[in-house]
């Protein structure tokens, strides 16, 4: 369950564009991740507009975990890609002391294949609704009034998301829950609730 917990790009000789063609900055959201109050990793939540509709939204985690006889060592970055408010293509890539590890959900023009082969999870399924709401979204705004799920891009499925008080989500997947607390909108509070320890992803100051 430990492990499981956190199992979460130029123009050279180019003339400069004109200042309509450029895209728009990047927004970049900075996270610390803690377990009983030691800093063992960060997050990084990159959103991008692009060309006409298309977004790309990423997020990179890096974690390294020494506790006694206890070790552990992820890296994974989720990259997402919306057109129209669409989620076209979803890819993740694990690095982890246990090996290396991938998922997918790629739309085909009537539905999704996806494929997740994750540490000890396995997923393969067709999906024939848009997915229009992921769990990278949750990092740049809070919830819209009435989301009742987001798609987990690690797992290939869904969390079901439920608001408990202003500012305050539950998402619950299948026995795990985690909890997303936003101050003005902004998520500042990741809770990822664990038997063992609780991962603690906290906003970082600019």
């Amino acid at each position: 369950m430990l492990f499981s917990a956190l199992l979460l790009l130029s123009a050279l000789a180019q003339p400069t564009p004109p200042a309509t063609a450029r895209p728009a900055a990047a927004e970049v959201r900075h996270y610390a991740i803690d377990v009983a109050g030691i800093r063992v990793g960060t997050m990084t939540a990159t959103r991008q507009a692009a060309a006409g509709t298309d977004v790309t939204y990423s997020l990179v985690s890096d974690v390294k975990v020494n506790f006694l006889i206890y070790r552990l060592k992820i890296y994974y970055q989720v990259t997402n890609r919306f057109r129209n408010g669409q989620l076209m293509l979803s890819t993740v890539e694990a690095h982890t002391n246990q090996g290396d590890f991938s998922s997918r959900a790629e739309w085909k023009g009537d539905h999704y294949d996806i494929v997740a082969k994750q540490y000890k999870h396995e997923y393969k399924a067709i999906e024939k609704q848009p997915i229009r709401y992921t769990v990278t979204n949750m990092f740049f705004a809070e919830p819209p009034p009435g989301q009742t799920r987001a798609y987990a891009e690690y797992f290939g499925d869904y969390f079901a998301l439920s608001r408990n008080k202003a500012g305050n989500w539950r998402a619950l997947r299948d026995g795990r829950e985690d909890e997303y607390q936003y101050t003005n909108g902004q998520l500042v509070t990741i809770i990822k609730k664990n038997p063992l320890r609780n991962f603690i992803i906290r906003l970082l100051p600019e």
